[in-house]
């Protein structure tokens, strides 16, 4: 930003010494660096709190999907984008703010960014096949979301072939994936920050003790570790007992976060040793349905403090309340941040009425930092 602005300094310096001669005349030849010298530079905010250490704001959101499924003539995603001008933005245009002033977003990414139309014999029949143009990774990219877990039963919608493309978009991006091959390391202030994610659904059996141990190697290396699950069943408001069972051992093994989706619903949230566990986030941009049944959701945010030497704390958690529309009468793409008390109050009693059965469930689920 200063070297921006000593070039502005330069430029203006010498249209001026160039159009009007001698307008320095009795300053003894005054020279560019001169005028430099007298300009203070621009202070840097320090990411540093007052007694040395750094605090970390996380953002994790539910279901990102977009796109429409080639097998069929009608593209709702598609038609949205037409009605809003074709700015492919549009869908982050009542959220981008918030996610724009964390330090790291993560959200679930539901889908693939091809243009493949190869559909795998084993996804022929299914009822969803979801595919967007890999340019449209700029939605991610110029909103703030920093990650995405990539484990989930839509990123092989397209094959090899689209599972490649979506990951070539996104390293070309510079978003940061993780799935149930690649480890994905991003360093935020300083901090290193590791992401593992896992497909569950039907492979419960291989992951009891994978996980633990990936995690315990990956803790071993960095400072931050966030695993991502997509678990459970589709439209349950409850964890099944494989997903509470799997996310304490993730917790036990040195995860510092728990994040899970799949349900299309919110779930509720433990605090167990030490470590939050949010089993659904629900919904956030999803272009996989004109009118869900329930278009409430919620983001949820979180905080590390890592001291001067290295020990990181956790300093709490918000939730934000959302609708995955910014209409009432059906879904246009954009998540958009509930004000209604009536509509937040229906949010929270979903949260802890299910909440009730779960021994670790947090007791309130703040909307402001503490």
């Amino acid at each position: 930003m200063f070297r921006s602005f000593l070039a502005i300094l330069l430029a203006a310096y010498l249209m001026f010494s160039a159009s009007a001669p001698g307008a320095f005349a009795g300053d003894d030849d005054l020279e560019i660096w001169d005028v430099i010298e007298s300009v203070s530079p621009q202070a840097t905010p320090s990411i540093y709190q007052s007694d040395g250490s750094t605090l970390i704001t996380v953002t994790c959101t539910g279901d990102f999907t977009i796109g429409g499924d080639t097998r069929k003539r009608k593209n709702i995603f598609e038609d949205e984008l037409a009605a809003q001008g074709g700015d492919i933005n549009f869908t982050m245009r009542n959220m981008r703010d918030i996610l724009m002033s964390d330090d790291l977003t993560l959200v679930n990414f539901e889908g693939t960014l091809t243009d493949s139309e190869s559909v795998p014999a084993a996804k022929k029949n299914n009822e969803f096949i979801f595919s967007a143009p890999p340019a449209y990774v700029s939605m991610l990219s110029d909103n703030g979301i920093e990650a995405v877990a990539l484990e989930n039963n839509h990123v092989m919608d397209h094959g090899q072939e689209g599972l490649d493309d979506t990951k070539a978009a996104l390293r070309g991006a510079g978003i940061v994936y993780s799935d149930s091959t690649e480890l994905g390391v991003i360093e935020v202030k300083g901090t290193q920050i590791a992401m593992l994610s896992y497909h569950c659904i039907d492979r419960w059996d291989q992951l009891w003790d994978k996980v633990p141990q990936d995690i315990r190697t990956a803790k071993e290396m960095y400072p931050i570790v966030i695993v991502s699950f997509h678990w459970g069943y589709e439209k349950h408001y409850e964890p099944s007992s494989n997903q509470l069972k799997m996310g304490r051992l993730a917790a036990d093994a040195g995860a510092d976060l728990v994040i899970g989706n799949h349900s299309h619903r919110m779930q509720p949230i433990e605090y167990y040793n030490g470590v939050y566990i949010c089993y659904s986030l629900g919904n956030f941009c999803f272009s996989g349905n004109s009118k869900p049944s329930d278009m409430n959701s919620i983001v949820f945010q979180t905080r590390f403090r890592v001291s001067k030497d290295g020990v990181v704390t956790n300093r709490g958690f918000r939730i934000i309340p959302i609708h995955i529309s910014s209409r009432q009468d059906r879904n246009d793409f954009i998540p958009t941040v509930v004000t209604s008390q009536t509509n937040i109050d229906a949010i929270l009693t979903t949260l802890k009425s299910n909440g009730k059965k779960l021994e670790y469930a947090v007791p309130d689920y703040p909307l402001t930092w503490n």
